[in-house]
């Protein structure tokens, strides 16, 4: 059987309809050129919005906060926006956001455009600075335009970034992936960029030399070839991106010989799996010693800025819900207490930082005899030995219920992040007996304390599988900034008042 012909066994004639008929309507370097184009326009109307907008705040509005003796000047301000816009948009181009590599990759590309913006602020008082006889403008204008640039145009690259999203359910926006290595690496990766049908990655097989071209791998998912025969699989399948399974390829000459052909054309791209540093760390450091580089492992993932950043905005939104709260909390209290005997809250001995035991504290959802009541169902018993939860809890009061449907039941853990016990978002609190069921991940997630809420909160709650939530957390930990945080927040509310899936 010919080299080609083999190949061929090993394709599945659906996977690819979508991106060819999409690249034949529309090429997809047009396809990235356009929203590349969109991005500028967007950018620039969002930026004169925002300048605009923010003078009629400062001067028309009579805010009593500003000062009032400043004359307004529409045409300056006018012509000075227009002198701005292609300075800013240059700026944008020159940090790179409109670079594909910072596109539509979560909240990197708002950290980004804060960062950049930031900067533009920076720059315009030092010209105000060194020009200061001929260019006067208001602080105030200033520091809203700086304000309204960040949020307006974010909200249109989240906008045009969602419009990315739902035409890559039609094959637009999508590079033909393949995976190095079907080993259980391979698999993992190819699972979890399946998952997640925004990551713009299209896996259509893969490659291993250990398989016979056409063997199933995962769900439709075949073996191409051989990796002898890379150059014949990228050019009959047109791959964007080859993606190597560190742990599946033995000779490291072998990584060297694939990154050397193909990890410098412009048409093809190479990415490593992170394999072993992925289980064992969450952060690496680079040091040289006698001039030789080691790398070093972080025993926590946040250190420094990001340290700071986290406890400044747990701090900030955790004093003054426990402030306004309060008396809503002694109620439920109460109503703990009078609706089945024992204490209002409960503590959970779980494991944080370093693997730092701590109690976390709850509003008590159960009667006080739940194990004598558990006993009575051992299939429920056997349930939860396996899953770590029950939907259909017996041992749960009608008021708890109540809390846990809503979220309510974890409002007094808001104590333990100002005890710096936990955080208001990070990976789920387990125990102990927990640890056992992250297997290899569980280094990984002693490096961040646990949080009240987090990507398993808003991805389904209760609902999702016990390794979906492994999965979730290990994401969180490896990619986590400050709008993260911020982002799980805001997504938080939608989810809790919701009520689905808690249990």
């Amino acid at each position: 059987m010919s080299s080609l012909s083999r190949l061929d066994a090993g394709v599945n004639p659906v996977v690819d309809t979508k991106i060819n008929a999409a690249s034949q309507r529309v090429p997809i370097r047009t396809q990235w050129f356009l929203f590349t184009a969109s991005l500028v326009v967007s950018d620039l109307v969002m930026t004169g919005l925002a300048f605009l907008l923010a003078y009629y705040v400062r001067f028309e509005l009579n805010i009593p906060v500003f000062n009032l003796e400043v004359l307004p000047s529409f045409d300056f301000y006018t012509r000075l926006m227009l002198i701005m816009l292609p300075f800013w948009i240059g700026l944008y181009w020159m940090r790179g956001l409109y670079d594909r590599k910072n596109l539509l990759g979560g909240t990197k590309e708002y950290s980004l455009v804060f960062n950049t913006t930031t900067m533009g602020l920076f720059l315009m008082i030092a010209t105000r600075f060194l020009f200061s006889d001929d260019l006067i403008f208001a602080r105030g204008w200033l520091v809203i335009s700086w304000i309204f640039v960040f949020f307006f145009t974010s909200l249109s690259r989240f906008l045009l970034r969602r419009m990315v999203y739902f035409l890559r359910r039609f094959g637009y926006f999508l590079a033909p992936a393949i995976i190095v290595g079907a080993n259980a690496e391979g698999i993992s990766l190819a699972e979890q960029l399946m998952t997640w049908e925004t990551s713009g990655f299209h896996v259509i097989g893969f490659v291993d030399k250990k398989l016979k071209p056409g063997a199933k791998v995962y769900r439709h998912l075949n073996c191409l070839g051989k990796v002898d025969e890379l150059e014949t699989i990228i050019d009959q399948h047109q791959v964007r991106e080859i993606i190597l399974a560190t742990s599946a390829i033995s000779s490291r000459d072998k990584m060297l010989d694939i990154f050397k052909e193909y990890g410098v054309k412009n048409d093809v791209n190479v990415r490593f799996s992170s394999g072993l540093y992925e289980i064992i760390t969450t952060g690496l450091t680079v040091n040289q010693f006698a001039f030789v580089p080691l790398v070093g492992v972080n025993k926590v993932r946040l250190t420094g800025v990001d340290l700071v950043l986290k406890f400044i905005l747990d701090y900030v939104l955790t004093i003054p819900a426990l402030i306004v709260i309060s008396p809503i909390l002694l109620a439920i209290a109460i109503a703990v207490r009078l609706d089945s005997p024992g204490p209002a809250i409960h503590r959970r001995r779980v494991v944080g930082v370093n693997g730092k035991e701590f109690d976390a504290f709850k509003f008590r959802t159960m009667r006080v005899n739940g194990d004598e009541i558990l006993e009575q169902y051992p299939e429920l018993k056997a349930e939860l030995a396996r899953e770590h939860k029950l939907k259909n809890d017996p041992r749960v009061t009608k008021l708890g219920a109540f809390l846990r449907k809503y979220s309510i039941d974890e409002i007094p853990q808001l104590v333990n992040v100002l005890r710096r016990e936990m955080s208001l978002v990070g990976p789920r609190m387990i125990t102990t007996a927990e640890l056992d069921m992250y297997d290899k991940w569980d280094t990984n997630l002693q490096t961040v304390p646990p949080g009240i809420t987090g990507l398993w909160q808003v991805s389904g709650r209760s609902d999702i599988s016990y390794d979906e939530r492994v999965r979730l957390d290990m994401q969180y930990i490896r990619n986590w900034t400050i709008w993260l945080d911020l982002q799980l927040i805001l997504q938080t509310f939608p989810a809790v008042i919701k009520g689905s899936g808690a249990y």
